[in-house]
């Protein structure tokens, strides 16, 4: 397993070279550039079929920078000083701990304060260049796919926040025991959470912006099954926990990889498992039995989905049928998964199942609400 990039580059070339970045952030944020791009081009779709449409916003130019602007910009710019320049300096514990080093109150004072005066410095000129004697108001058109920049932050901040929360949710007793650190670390983070917290923000930037819900939700569809696929490649290079139970059956095609079949997860970033001999650093463990390698059966399946609603996107019509034709694959996917994946779960009149499997179940039955609703309403959709 590559639990940081400078594990996988040490597979790929055999070179040691200390960086600061865990596999399945990167994966996380590659994740964002997909959904990205697909959103993007669904946006632009919508937009020259005129389902959506630009809006008009009244701003002001050549106002000179407000004392709130710079004051605004030097406290980011203190933040960001603060804590590269101390990460700098103490490279090699910022290598072993981003999150300790993140998260303390550890930081340079003069880092701090030299970006500080520079981010404040760079927002005063800037708006110098632009000021003119008397500032005037314009009107500007604002397309629809020009505000993705805005649903990604949102998405991304929020996505978090419910991933952090729905496993905190999941892995209550854990939770409990150290709320400060489940709440604030870097792993944990349940798919569910982050898909209904970030989608939920998206919706709101959408709807600021004069895109209807049910056209939001079918642009989003694809996209977020793309990113699914491409943040779930991640969870199974890094080995964060996300596998499945464990496999001691033979394999069923003697052509089959071993880790497409079974797999112990050597050097997981989840440190769970027995120490591998030998071993130095952080991430020396392996599980003691060979496990279902359920990310990797997610990466394919999800892509192969992701395919699937890109082919049929423009036979769609309905507003709201893509949506729900995605809540429905999605929800079959992760079902049938979860009944091979590690997961707690929870007991209700004798019957248990996992958060996902609820989760997913909803997901399914909502899908398909959608998609009659969609059918039902076909005329009244005609002109939404």
């Amino acid at each position: 397993m590559f639990p940081t990039v400078s594990h996988f580059i040490s597979y790929l070339f055999g070179v040691d070279i200390p960086l600061p970045f865990n596999t399945f952030g990167v994966f996380v944020a590659l994740a964002f550039v997909a959904g990205y791009w697909a959103f993007t081009k669904e946006l632009k779709r919508k937009e020259a079929l005129g389902l959506i449409h630009p809006t008009k916003r009244i701003i002001t130019v050549g106002e000179p920078a407000s004392i709130s602007d710079i004051l605004l910009n030097a406290f980011f710019g203190f933040l960001i000083g603060y804590k590269v320049v101390y990460a700098i300096i103490n490279y090699k514990l910022f290598v072993n701990d981003q999150q300790g080093v993140l998260l303390s109150a550890k930081g340079n004072i003069i880092g701090g304060i030299v970006l500080a005066i520079v981010f404040a410095y760079w927002d005063y000129s800037e708006k110098q260049k632009t000021k003119l004697p008397k500032p005037k108001k314009v009107e500007v058109t604002v397309h629809p796919h020009e505000v993705m920049s805005s649903m990604v932050v949102w998405a991304a901040v929020w996505g978090f926040l419910g991933a952090k929360i729905f496993d905190n949710l999941e892995h209550w007793d854990t939770f409990v025991k150290d709320p400060i650190g489940g709440l604030f670390s870097f792993t944990g983070l349940t798919f569910y959470g982050g898909l209904i917290c970030g989608g939920a923000a998206v919706l709101y930037i959408a709807r600021k912006n004069g895109i209807k819900p049910l056209h939001m939700l079918d642009v989003g569809g694809p996209g977020m099954m793309l990113a699914y696929s491409v943040g779930r490649i991640g969870c199974h290079l890094s080995g964060d926990g996300d596998w499945g139970i464990p496999n001691l059956n033979p394999k069923p095609f003697t052509w089959l990889p071993d880790w497409l079949w079974a797999y112990t997860y050597p050097n997981n970033v989840a440190r769970e498992g027995n120490h591998i001999a030998g071993c130095i650093g952080n991430y020396c463990n392996e599980l003691a039995q060979p496990v279902y390698p359920t990310p990797i059966y997610e990466v394919i399946l999800a892509f192969i989905l992701f395919i699937i609603l890109w082919k049929i996107r423009e036979r769609i019509k309905l507003p709201g049928m893509m949506f729900g034709i995605y809540l429905m694959l999605n929800g079959v996917e992760r079902f049938f998964i979860e009944l091979i994946r590690v997961n707690s779960k929870y007991t209700v009149a004798g019957i248990p199942f996992t958060q996902a499997e609820l989760i997913s179940s909803l997901l399914f039955i909502g899908g398909l609400l959608l998609v009659i609703y969609s059918i039902k309403n076909k005329e009244r959709n005609a002109n939404y």
